[in-house]
């Protein structure tokens, strides 16, 4: 029980990592990549009906932590009680600047909101799984540079695979800058680890850059998506082992009843939480485009 609400645990935080992540690089990226208020909003629309359910996977990663492992969730969220705070105001900002932004006679407090709010927790929650797993102040520095140009090249392949005219040529092109950061950032961050899935995480990212550079954004999005569950699949690996020091993961959970009734709980909703967003991405599949009315309107400004 205890290995089997592990693996929950980081498939949790993996899939948080892989749906945020393109939000966060569509939030940073969203004013980088527009030139008009109508470019903004088709480029934020591209993650209008999806970045609210991915921030479902944050709370019940947390959630099951503190369920299955409390004594784990108490160490991480004391010791990194300054930066998890930061990470929660960077979300309720970018949530409010996401919600306002069309309610409002001028949106750029909203945008800069939504940069921010993107940007914060990207790096931050690199910083605190790098430090996790290597103890270091330096580490966690270079790990929180890791995440947040990962979400960058991963958001800028999203937008490419989600928009079309000169948003999604601009897209590509940011995609391809931010793998410059990417890829050299990840070789330090990921090359102390020595793993298999930490090697394949570089070899995955610089296949997105050369699948975004051949135009093929549906497979460059799976490459980046799939760096990122290597990528976390090596931390938890790494946390398996020890993830507080002084810590093992049975001395850290809790009792075996405790863990069953989590287990019943999980078989019963966990799929109906995974066919649902299924679902909403399938509806919600289709390129984002300018509206008619928002071209004519820049013509006739």
């Amino acid at each position: 029980m205890i290995d089997l609400w592990f693996v929950i645990i980081a498939f949790l935080w993996t899939g948080y990592f892989v749906l945020e992540g393109f939000d966060f690089g569509v939030g940073m990226l969203a004013p980088v990549v527009s030139r008009s208020p109508a470019e903004q909003r088709q480029s934020l629309e591209t993650i209008g009906p999806v970045w609210d359910g991915n921030e479902v996977w944050l709370i019940t990663a947390v959630g099951a932590m503190f369920a299955a492992f409390p004594a784990w969730y108490a160490g991480v969220f004391s010791a990194f009680y300054l930066p998890v705070t930061l990470v929660l105001v960077g979300l309720i900002v970018r949530g409010v600047g996401l919600e306002w932004r069309g309610k409002v006679a001028d949106p750029r407090w909203c945008d800069l909101g939504i940069m921010v709010g993107s940007g914060l927790p990207a790096f931050l929650w690199g910083a605190v799984f790098a430090d996790l797993v290597y103890d270091s102040a330096p580490a966690a520095l270079l790990g929180g540079a890791f995440t947040l140009a990962v979400c960058a090249l991963h958001g800028a392949v999203f937008l490419a695979l989600k928009t079309t005219g000169p948003v999604r040529r601009r897209a590509r092109v940011a995609a391809m800058a931010a793998s410059g950061v990417a890829i050299p950032v990840a070789v330090f961050a990921l090359s102390n680890l020595g793993t298999f899935p930490a090697l394949a995480a570089m070899a995955a990212l610089a296949a997105a850059t050369a699948l975004i550079w051949r135009r093929r954004e549906g497979w460059a999005f799976a490459a980046t998506a799939g760096a990122i569950v290597l990528a976390a699949l090596a931390v938890f690996m790494e946390l398996r082992q020890q993830p507080l020091p002084g810590l093992t993961l049975a001395e850290a959970a809790s009792g075996a009843y405790t863990l069953t009734m989590l287990s019943w709980i999980g078989l019963i909703t966990l799929p109906f939480v995974l066919v649902y967003q299924g679902w909403t991405y399938w509806v919600f599949r289709k390129r984002v485009r300018v509206a008619p009315s928002d071209v004519q309107a820049a013509a006739s400004a």
